[in-house]
């Protein structure tokens, strides 16, 4: 979209500015829903900075970029951040969490909710949905010439779709043969002088949300079907019925020797470097419910086997962040040992075996008591003010740790 069109939006959905008593104007924005229901947010006021202004970029079907300026100096944000929104979902999902991020680096980044995997297109497969995330960005990335860092934060899906856009969107470091003394080069030796770019920027954070990394099949992956095998038989029989995404969560995908999506996506191929494109990020860091998240269970969100799963005796509360109940901050990548069931490996075991290669920072979250527990895979996303407000310390926990 032309920049001057999105800019004349963006002016006509602002209220008109209020000068506060430091001289400062503060505007309420508001996002573009597409149905009218958000035409009454000045209240969300309370959320907003009082050092300056939201800038928000509003587009169809209701996505949005948002960022900070300052009465007469225009922001130019070096850090793009990318949210994508889980099945079903939609850019406004991401909302209060752009918020919190802009609250804490008004001057560093530009949060873009993304808007093209929302609702029913969310049901069209992992692979088509990670295309149209890459093309976004490179089309976002496009409209902020000062941006040179990127980041993503995927909820539920949109974890699973971030991480084959990020595999699209990969380039490798480019590396020089290194000589010997007389001039002579070593064999097969290289050193490396610039290291991997996504989208051409250098890549920062890859966060998840109660992602479902190992997908939905068996192992009680999907903890409202109780572990029971025929009912999880059943409904991988079913899976159809959402769509390829569906097909792909519940590995039914596999055709003619080709093994399912998800498994392909952790490991390097010819031409898509899902691990490569994971590592050459500076962090990656999956946050996973404990309990009462009946879509994605702990051990596929956290990325790590039931057996390796701290035990809920052990579990701690933060002071700070009261949801948080155990942080594993290791950077060093984990070496797995192969498990088998009837003398092969499991499609779960070679999932882990491959995402585990790289370090990942794991963030177990406990939402114990109150209403707002039984919605646990919203509430780690503050995916309503209202209804999952409970959350807002994971995602405080998130804007703390945040490397700029």
């Amino acid at each position: 979209m032309n920049s001057a069109v999105v800019g004349d939006s963006a002016r006509k959905l602002q209220e008109t500015p209020m000068r506060d008593s430091n001289g400062v104007n503060d505007i309420a924005a508001k996002s573009s829903g597409g149905d009218g229901r958000h035409k009454k947010k000045s209240r969300n006021n309370k959320y907003m900075p009082k050092f300056g202004c939201f800038r928000v970029e509003n587009e169809k079907e209701g996505s949005f970029d948002i960022r900070v300026d300052r009465i007469g100096e225009p922001s130019n944000p070096n850090h793009l951040v990318v949210m994508v929104n889980g099945i079903i979902g939609s850019a406004t999902d991401w909302k209060y969490g752009a918020k919190q991020l802009l609250r804490k680096y008004p001057r560093d980044i530009v949060v873009h909710c993304s808007k093209v995997n929302t609702r029913m297109l969310t049901l069209h497969g992992v692979d088509v949905m990670g295309c149209r995330l890459a093309e976004e960005v490179i089309s976002v990335r496009q409209s902020y010439p000062s941006v040179q860092k990127i980041s993503f934060v995927g909820h539920s899906l949109g974890g699973v779709i971030a991480r084959y856009a990020i595999a699209k969107l990969y380039k490798r470091g480019t590396r020089k043969e290194i000589s010997q003394g007389n001039g002579e080069r070593k064999d097969d030796e290289f050193e490396e002088t610039s290291p991997g770019k996504i989208a051409g920027l250098e890549p920062m954070n890859f966060i998840t949300f109660a992602t479902p990394h190992l997908g939905s099949r068996w192992h009680k992956q999907v903890p409202v079907f109780c572990g029971f095998w025929s009912l999880e038989s059943l409904v991988a029989r079913l899976s159809g019925f959402l769509g390829r995404t569906g097909k792909h969560l519940f590995l039914a995908d596999g055709r003619n020797g080709r093994p399912p999506l998800l498994l392909q996506m952790v490991a390097d191929s010819e031409d898509l470097k899902f691990i490569s494109a994971l590592e050459s990020f500076k962090r990656r860091v999956a946050y996973a419910n404990v309990r009462f998240d009946y879509l994605v269970g702990w051990s596929t969100s956290s990325l790590r086997h039931r057996t390796e799963l701290p035990k809920r005796r052990h579990l701690s509360k933060d002071s700070k962040y009261p949801h948080i109940v155990h942080f594993d901050s290791s950077t060093v990548a984990r070496t797995r040992n192969a498990r088998v069931d009837g003398g092969k490996t499991t499609m779960e075991e070679e999932m882990l075996r491959g995402l585990t290669k790289v370090s990942w920072e794991r963030v177990d979250v406990y939402f114990k008591e109150g209403a707002q527990r039984f919605g646990s895979h919203n509430t780690i996303q503050v995916n309503g003010t209202c209804m999952n407000s409970e959350g807002a310390d994971v995602i405080q926990h998130m804007v703390d740790n945040f490397l700029l």
